[in-house]
Protein backbone atom coordinates (compact mmCIF):
# COMPACT_ATOMS: atom_id res chain seq x y z
CA UNK A 1 0.00 0.00 0.00
CA UNK A 2 1.78 3.54 -0.73
CA UNK A 3 -0.22 6.71 0.96
CA UNK A 4 -0.06 10.14 -0.54
CA UNK A 5 -0.62 12.61 2.17
CA UNK A 6 -1.18 16.33 1.41
CA UNK A 7 0.05 18.66 4.23
CA UNK A 8 2.57 18.90 6.44
CA UNK A 9 1.08 20.17 9.64
CA UNK A 10 0.23 18.26 12.88
CA UNK A 11 -2.17 16.10 11.39
CA UNK A 12 -0.34 15.52 7.99
CA UNK A 13 3.03 14.34 9.82
CA UNK A 14 1.10 12.43 12.55
CA UNK A 15 -0.48 10.02 10.06
CA UNK A 16 2.59 9.96 8.41
CA UNK A 17 4.45 8.53 11.46
CA UNK A 18 1.67 6.18 12.24
CA UNK A 19 1.32 4.87 8.83
CA UNK A 20 5.19 4.24 8.65
CA UNK A 21 5.09 2.47 11.66
CA UNK A 22 3.12 -0.19 9.92
CA UNK A 23 5.26 -0.60 7.44
CA UNK A 24 3.34 1.74 4.91
CA UNK A 25 4.60 3.92 2.51
CA UNK A 26 4.27 7.79 2.78
CA UNK A 27 4.72 10.72 0.74
CA UNK A 28 3.78 14.01 1.95
CA UNK A 29 3.11 16.88 -0.45
CA UNK A 30 3.60 20.34 1.03
CA UNK A 31 2.58 23.69 -0.27
CA UNK A 32 4.86 25.47 2.33
CA UNK A 33 8.80 25.44 1.34
CA UNK A 34 9.71 24.64 4.44
CA UNK A 35 8.38 23.34 8.32
CA UNK A 36 5.85 26.16 8.92
CA UNK A 37 2.80 26.54 11.06
CA UNK A 38 0.47 29.23 12.52
CA UNK A 39 -0.44 30.36 16.02
CA UNK A 40 2.00 30.15 19.18
CA UNK A 41 1.53 27.46 20.87
CA UNK A 42 -0.72 24.68 21.96
CA UNK A 43 -1.48 22.38 24.96
CA UNK A 44 -1.09 18.37 24.29
CA UNK A 45 -4.00 16.97 26.56
CA UNK A 46 -3.86 13.02 27.64
CA UNK A 47 -5.87 12.25 25.14
CA UNK A 48 -3.28 13.21 22.74
CA UNK A 49 -0.22 12.44 24.29
CA UNK A 50 -1.63 8.78 25.05
CA UNK A 51 -1.15 8.85 21.51
CA UNK A 52 1.96 10.03 21.39
CA UNK A 53 3.26 7.26 23.80
CA UNK A 54 1.73 4.66 21.27
CA UNK A 55 3.92 6.82 19.04
CA UNK A 56 6.72 6.34 20.76
CA UNK A 57 7.43 10.14 21.16
CA UNK A 58 6.04 10.99 24.35
CA UNK A 59 10.00 11.35 25.90
CA UNK A 60 10.74 13.71 22.93
CA UNK A 61 7.88 15.78 23.77
CA UNK A 62 8.46 15.62 27.24
CA UNK A 63 12.01 17.34 26.63
CA UNK A 64 10.59 19.88 24.51
CA UNK A 65 7.26 20.88 26.23
CA UNK A 66 6.23 22.66 29.95
CA UNK A 67 4.40 20.37 32.12
CA UNK A 68 1.03 22.95 33.50
CA UNK A 69 -0.51 21.16 36.64
CA UNK A 70 -3.00 24.16 37.29
CA UNK A 71 -5.27 26.90 35.43
CA UNK A 72 -6.35 30.05 37.07
CA UNK A 73 -9.41 31.57 35.70
CA UNK A 74 -9.34 35.52 36.50
CA UNK A 75 -11.60 38.02 35.56
CA UNK A 76 -10.53 41.67 33.39
CA UNK A 77 -10.73 43.74 36.95
CA UNK A 78 -8.17 40.86 38.55
CA UNK A 79 -10.89 39.12 40.89
CA UNK A 80 -10.06 35.16 41.30
CA UNK A 81 -12.57 33.50 39.02
CA UNK A 82 -11.54 29.60 40.17
CA UNK A 83 -8.68 27.52 39.42
CA UNK A 84 -8.57 24.15 37.67
CA UNK A 85 -6.29 21.04 38.50
CA UNK A 86 -4.58 19.85 35.50
CA UNK A 87 -3.28 17.09 37.33
CA UNK A 88 -7.34 15.88 38.12
CA UNK A 89 -7.51 15.48 34.04
CA UNK A 90 -4.40 14.15 33.49
CA UNK A 91 -5.11 10.97 36.65
CA UNK A 92 -8.55 10.47 35.18
CA UNK A 93 -6.74 9.80 31.46
CA UNK A 94 -3.42 7.98 32.43
CA UNK A 95 -1.31 10.42 31.06
CA UNK A 96 0.62 13.57 31.51
CA UNK A 97 -0.99 17.25 29.68
CA UNK A 98 1.78 18.98 28.23
CA UNK A 99 2.57 22.74 27.04
CA UNK A 100 4.71 23.07 23.62
CA UNK A 101 5.24 25.58 20.90
CA UNK A 102 3.68 24.73 17.50
CA UNK A 103 7.63 24.99 15.96
CA UNK A 104 8.40 22.50 18.37
CA UNK A 105 5.35 20.27 17.84
CA UNK A 106 6.11 20.09 14.44
CA UNK A 107 9.60 20.18 14.23
CA UNK A 108 9.53 16.87 16.49
CA UNK A 109 7.05 15.07 14.62
CA UNK A 110 9.14 16.31 11.10
CA UNK A 111 12.30 14.61 12.20
CA UNK A 112 10.23 11.38 13.64
CA UNK A 113 8.85 10.86 10.27
CA UNK A 114 11.65 11.22 8.67
CA UNK A 115 13.81 8.88 10.53
CA UNK A 116 10.86 6.79 10.10
CA UNK A 117 11.65 6.27 6.32
CA UNK A 118 9.10 9.21 5.48
CA UNK A 119 9.84 11.87 2.40
CA UNK A 120 8.21 15.34 2.50
CA UNK A 121 8.28 16.87 -0.77
CA UNK A 122 8.11 20.98 -0.32
CA UNK A 123 7.21 24.27 -2.37
CA UNK A 124 4.21 21.31 -4.05
CA UNK A 125 1.01 23.31 -4.19
CA UNK A 126 -2.00 21.50 -5.60
CA UNK A 127 -3.83 22.82 -8.23
CA UNK A 128 -6.76 20.63 -8.55
CA UNK A 129 -8.20 16.77 -7.68
CA UNK A 130 -9.80 14.95 -10.07
CA UNK A 131 -11.27 11.56 -10.95
CA UNK A 132 -9.74 9.56 -14.11
CA UNK A 133 -11.71 9.37 -16.52
CA UNK A 134 -9.87 5.99 -18.20
CA UNK A 135 -9.32 4.35 -15.31
CA UNK A 136 -10.59 4.06 -11.59
CA UNK A 137 -8.52 6.44 -9.24
CA UNK A 138 -7.90 10.14 -8.83
CA UNK A 139 -5.02 12.73 -10.12
CA UNK A 140 -3.42 15.06 -8.41
CA UNK A 141 -1.92 18.05 -10.41
CA UNK A 142 0.50 20.18 -9.02
CA UNK A 143 1.23 23.88 -9.46
CA UNK A 144 4.77 22.63 -10.78
CA UNK A 145 3.51 20.72 -13.31
CA UNK A 146 3.98 16.91 -11.66
CA UNK A 147 0.78 14.84 -11.85
CA UNK A 148 0.70 11.87 -9.47
CA UNK A 149 -2.44 9.21 -9.43
CA UNK A 150 -2.11 7.63 -5.63
CA UNK A 151 -3.00 4.67 -4.24
CA UNK A 152 -4.71 6.59 -1.55
CA UNK A 153 -4.87 10.16 -0.77
CA UNK A 154 -4.97 11.83 2.32
CA UNK A 155 -5.95 15.32 2.76
CA UNK A 156 -4.58 17.43 5.73
CA UNK A 157 -4.45 20.55 4.18
CA UNK A 158 -5.90 22.60 7.28
CA UNK A 159 -9.38 24.40 7.58
CA UNK A 160 -8.84 27.59 5.05
CA UNK A 161 -7.59 26.28 1.58
CA UNK A 162 -8.02 22.42 1.63
CA UNK A 163 -8.28 21.06 -1.84
CA UNK A 164 -9.12 17.58 -0.74
CA UNK A 165 -12.45 18.88 1.24
CA UNK A 166 -13.41 20.59 -2.23
CA UNK A 167 -12.67 17.24 -3.90
CA UNK A 168 -14.57 15.66 -1.15
CA UNK A 169 -17.73 17.56 -0.17
CA UNK A 170 -17.46 20.29 -3.56
CA UNK A 171 -16.77 23.27 -1.57
CA UNK A 172 -14.04 24.47 1.25
CA UNK A 173 -15.82 27.23 2.86
CA UNK A 174 -14.97 27.87 6.79
CA UNK A 175 -16.82 29.77 8.85
CA UNK A 176 -15.67 32.99 10.33
CA UNK A 177 -16.84 33.02 13.98
CA UNK A 178 -16.69 36.74 14.73
CA UNK A 179 -13.60 36.90 16.94
CA UNK A 180 -9.94 37.76 16.29
CA UNK A 181 -7.02 36.20 17.77
CA UNK A 182 -3.26 37.75 18.58
CA UNK A 183 -0.90 35.32 19.26
CA UNK A 184 2.86 35.87 20.23
CA UNK A 185 5.62 34.08 21.58
CA UNK A 186 7.57 35.42 24.48
CA UNK A 187 11.17 34.28 25.22
CA UNK A 188 13.59 35.76 27.84
CA UNK A 189 15.54 35.23 30.75
CA UNK A 190 12.17 35.25 33.00
CA UNK A 191 9.33 35.49 32.50
CA UNK A 192 8.17 36.38 35.35
CA UNK A 193 5.17 33.79 35.77
CA UNK A 194 4.53 30.26 37.79
CA UNK A 195 5.78 27.88 34.91
CA UNK A 196 3.45 25.11 36.33
CA UNK A 197 -0.23 27.36 35.88
CA UNK A 198 -2.01 28.42 32.63
CA UNK A 199 -3.57 31.75 33.18
CA UNK A 200 -7.09 32.37 31.48
CA UNK A 201 -8.43 36.11 31.83
CA UNK A 202 -12.25 37.10 30.76
CA UNK A 203 -13.87 40.55 30.23
CA UNK A 204 -16.46 41.58 28.15
CA UNK A 205 -15.83 40.26 24.79
CA UNK A 206 -12.60 39.51 25.16
CA UNK A 207 -10.06 37.29 26.60
CA UNK A 208 -5.91 36.63 27.19
CA UNK A 209 -4.54 33.36 27.89
CA UNK A 210 -1.13 32.88 28.97
CA UNK A 211 0.17 29.54 28.68
CA UNK A 212 4.39 29.04 30.16
CA UNK A 213 6.69 27.12 28.28
CA UNK A 214 9.18 26.84 30.59
CA UNK A 215 10.46 29.45 33.41
CA UNK A 216 12.17 31.45 30.28
CA UNK A 217 8.96 30.92 27.57
CA UNK A 218 5.20 31.11 27.09
CA UNK A 219 2.93 31.66 24.66
CA UNK A 220 0.00 33.88 24.94
CA UNK A 221 -2.94 34.38 22.77
CA UNK A 222 -5.36 37.13 22.84
CA UNK A 223 -8.87 36.60 21.74
CA UNK A 224 -11.87 39.96 20.99
CA UNK A 225 -14.77 40.01 19.08
CA UNK A 226 -15.27 41.42 15.35
CA UNK A 227 -17.84 42.14 13.19
CA UNK A 228 -15.87 41.34 9.96
CA UNK A 229 -12.66 40.25 8.61
CA UNK A 230 -10.53 43.27 8.39
CA UNK A 231 -6.53 43.85 7.27
CA UNK A 232 -3.59 42.55 8.82
CA UNK A 233 -1.13 44.75 9.30
CA UNK A 234 1.65 43.79 11.40
CA UNK A 235 2.98 47.45 12.55
CA UNK A 236 -0.63 48.08 14.25
CA UNK A 237 -0.90 44.67 16.12
CA UNK A 238 0.44 45.70 19.58
CA UNK A 239 -1.60 48.98 19.09
CA UNK A 240 -4.97 46.86 18.62
CA UNK A 241 -3.74 44.40 21.42
CA UNK A 242 -3.10 47.34 23.85
CA UNK A 243 -6.58 49.30 22.94
CA UNK A 244 -8.41 46.69 24.80
CA UNK A 245 -5.87 44.84 27.39
CA UNK A 246 -3.71 47.76 28.55
CA UNK A 247 -5.53 48.16 32.25
CA UNK A 248 -5.64 44.39 32.35
CA UNK A 249 -4.19 42.95 35.43
CA UNK A 250 -0.44 41.78 35.25
CA UNK A 251 1.09 39.77 33.75
CA UNK A 252 -1.05 40.78 30.56
CA UNK A 253 0.71 44.12 30.18
CA UNK A 254 4.44 42.44 30.68
CA UNK A 255 3.84 39.61 27.84
CA UNK A 256 2.31 42.36 25.12
CA UNK A 257 4.95 44.57 25.76
CA UNK A 258 7.71 41.99 26.19
CA UNK A 259 6.92 39.95 22.92
CA UNK A 260 9.04 41.20 19.68
CA UNK A 261 6.63 42.41 17.17
CA UNK A 262 8.17 39.53 14.66
CA UNK A 263 6.85 37.03 17.51
CA UNK A 264 3.39 38.84 17.05
CA UNK A 265 0.29 37.05 14.54
CA UNK A 266 -3.26 37.90 14.04
CA UNK A 267 -5.86 35.36 13.12
CA UNK A 268 -9.32 35.93 11.93
CA UNK A 269 -10.82 32.73 13.84
CA UNK A 270 -12.53 30.01 11.52
CA UNK A 271 -13.63 26.71 12.14
CA UNK A 272 -16.09 24.32 10.26
CA UNK A 273 -19.79 22.67 10.23
CA UNK A 274 -19.31 19.32 11.42
CA UNK A 275 -19.81 17.13 7.66
CA UNK A 276 -21.13 13.80 7.58
CA UNK A 277 -18.93 12.81 4.61
CA UNK A 278 -15.19 12.42 5.25
CA UNK A 279 -14.13 10.75 2.28
CA UNK A 280 -14.70 10.46 -1.95
CA UNK A 281 -13.18 7.74 -4.20
CA UNK A 282 -10.03 7.12 -2.65
CA UNK A 283 -9.54 10.56 -1.11
CA UNK A 284 -10.12 10.93 3.07
CA UNK A 285 -10.07 13.99 5.15
CA UNK A 286 -8.11 13.98 8.36
CA UNK A 287 -7.60 17.14 11.16
CA UNK A 288 -8.98 20.33 10.29
CA UNK A 289 -9.63 19.64 6.71
CA UNK A 290 -12.08 16.76 7.76
CA UNK A 291 -12.99 18.59 11.24
CA UNK A 292 -11.91 22.27 12.59
CA UNK A 293 -12.46 23.32 15.82
CA UNK A 294 -11.86 26.60 17.31
CA UNK A 295 -9.15 27.29 20.14
CA UNK A 296 -11.83 27.07 22.82
CA UNK A 297 -12.68 24.18 22.64
CA UNK A 298 -8.36 23.29 23.32
CA UNK A 299 -8.39 20.44 21.08
CA UNK A 300 -7.16 21.06 17.65
CA UNK A 301 -4.59 19.62 17.19
CA UNK A 302 -4.89 16.69 20.06
CA UNK A 303 -8.05 15.94 17.74
CA UNK A 304 -5.63 15.63 14.30
CA UNK A 305 -3.05 13.86 16.45
CA UNK A 306 -6.22 10.89 17.55
CA UNK A 307 -6.90 11.36 13.86
CA UNK A 308 -3.63 10.05 12.76
CA UNK A 309 -3.87 6.44 15.19
CA UNK A 310 -7.25 5.75 13.64
CA UNK A 311 -6.70 6.06 10.25
CA UNK A 312 -3.53 4.39 10.35
CA UNK A 313 -5.03 1.21 12.08
CA UNK A 314 -7.82 1.32 9.62
CA UNK A 315 -5.57 1.37 6.79
CA UNK A 316 -3.37 -0.95 7.93
CA UNK A 317 -6.26 -3.90 9.13
CA UNK A 318 -7.72 -3.59 5.90
CA UNK A 319 -7.96 -6.32 3.16
CA UNK A 320 -7.26 -3.82 -0.16
CA UNK A 321 -10.59 -1.84 0.10
CA UNK A 322 -9.70 1.46 1.38
CA UNK A 323 -13.29 2.49 1.15
CA UNK A 324 -14.05 0.11 4.18
CA UNK A 325 -11.56 1.54 6.13
CA UNK A 326 -12.27 5.30 5.40
CA UNK A 327 -16.36 3.68 6.87
CA UNK A 328 -14.92 2.68 10.10
CA UNK A 329 -12.99 5.35 10.22
CA UNK A 330 -15.41 8.00 10.25
CA UNK A 331 -17.73 6.13 12.12
CA UNK A 332 -14.85 6.28 15.02
CA UNK A 333 -13.97 9.85 14.30
CA UNK A 334 -17.33 11.81 13.41
CA UNK A 335 -19.54 12.15 16.45
CA UNK A 336 -16.59 12.59 18.78
CA UNK A 337 -14.81 15.58 16.89
CA UNK A 338 -18.47 17.07 16.26
CA UNK A 339 -19.21 17.10 20.01
CA UNK A 340 -15.73 19.01 20.26
CA UNK A 341 -16.56 21.28 17.59
CA UNK A 342 -20.19 22.44 19.13
CA UNK A 343 -18.30 22.56 22.43
CA UNK A 344 -15.97 24.86 21.24
CA UNK A 345 -18.59 27.20 19.61
CA UNK A 346 -20.87 27.31 23.16
CA UNK A 347 -17.54 27.88 25.32
CA UNK A 348 -16.73 30.29 22.45
CA UNK A 349 -20.36 32.17 23.01
CA UNK A 350 -19.56 32.44 26.89
CA UNK A 351 -16.01 33.90 26.85
CA UNK A 352 -16.75 36.19 23.96
CA UNK A 353 -19.98 38.17 24.82
CA UNK A 354 -19.85 41.67 24.82
CA UNK A 355 -22.60 41.94 27.46
CA UNK A 356 -21.97 43.42 30.51
CA UNK A 357 -24.66 41.80 32.65
CA UNK A 358 -23.95 38.27 30.77
CA UNK A 359 -20.51 38.50 31.41
CA UNK A 360 -21.00 39.59 35.26
CA UNK A 361 -23.33 36.36 35.65
CA UNK A 362 -20.77 34.63 33.80
CA UNK A 363 -17.86 35.57 36.03
CA UNK A 364 -19.96 35.17 39.47
CA UNK A 365 -21.03 31.52 38.14
CA UNK A 366 -17.17 31.06 37.52
CA UNK A 367 -16.47 31.30 41.80
CA UNK A 368 -18.97 29.01 42.78
CA UNK A 369 -18.30 26.19 40.12
CA UNK A 370 -16.93 22.98 41.33
CA UNK A 371 -13.45 22.96 38.93
CA UNK A 372 -12.34 19.51 40.80
CA UNK A 373 -15.96 18.18 39.47
CA UNK A 374 -15.16 20.23 35.56
CA UNK A 375 -11.50 18.55 35.67
CA UNK A 376 -13.62 14.78 35.35
CA UNK A 377 -16.18 16.34 33.02
CA UNK A 378 -13.30 17.45 30.86
CA UNK A 379 -11.39 14.01 30.91
CA UNK A 380 -14.75 12.16 30.70
CA UNK A 381 -14.88 14.30 27.33
CA UNK A 382 -11.67 13.51 25.90
CA UNK A 383 -10.64 10.12 27.49
CA UNK A 384 -10.15 6.54 25.30
CA UNK A 385 -8.83 7.48 22.06
CA UNK A 386 -8.38 4.33 21.61
CA UNK A 387 -11.79 2.79 22.00
CA UNK A 388 -13.33 1.07 19.34
CA UNK A 389 -16.93 3.01 18.19
CA UNK A 390 -20.04 2.08 17.10
CA UNK A 391 -21.35 3.32 13.95
CA UNK A 392 -22.46 6.82 15.00
CA UNK A 393 -26.93 6.30 15.72
CA UNK A 394 -27.08 9.89 13.74
CA UNK A 395 -25.18 8.67 10.74
CA UNK A 396 -27.15 8.60 7.45
CA UNK A 397 -27.95 4.86 6.64
CA UNK A 398 -25.77 2.89 4.22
Amino acid sequence: MKVTILGAGVAGLSCGIALRQRGIEVDIFERATSPTTIGAGVVLWPNATLVLEQLGLLQRFKARSGAPTHMRRISSSGANLGCLDIGIIDKQIGSPSLSISRMSLIDVLFHAFTQAGGHVHFAHQVVEIQPMTDTAGTRIRFHSGLVLVPEIIIGAEGRMNSPSRRYVLGENKPVFQKFINWVGMLERDQCDIDDKVIFDFWGVGARFGIVPLSSQSAYWAAGITAEAIGANKPEQYRDEILATFKHWPEPVLSMIQGTPSHKTNKIYVHDHDPIQTWHKDNVILVGDAAHAPLPTSGQGACQAIEDAWHIAEQLSQSTGRPQEAFESFTDIRRTRTANITLAGRQFAKTVFNDDPEFCHTRDEASKSSDFDNLAKTMANGWRNPFRRHARDEDSDPR
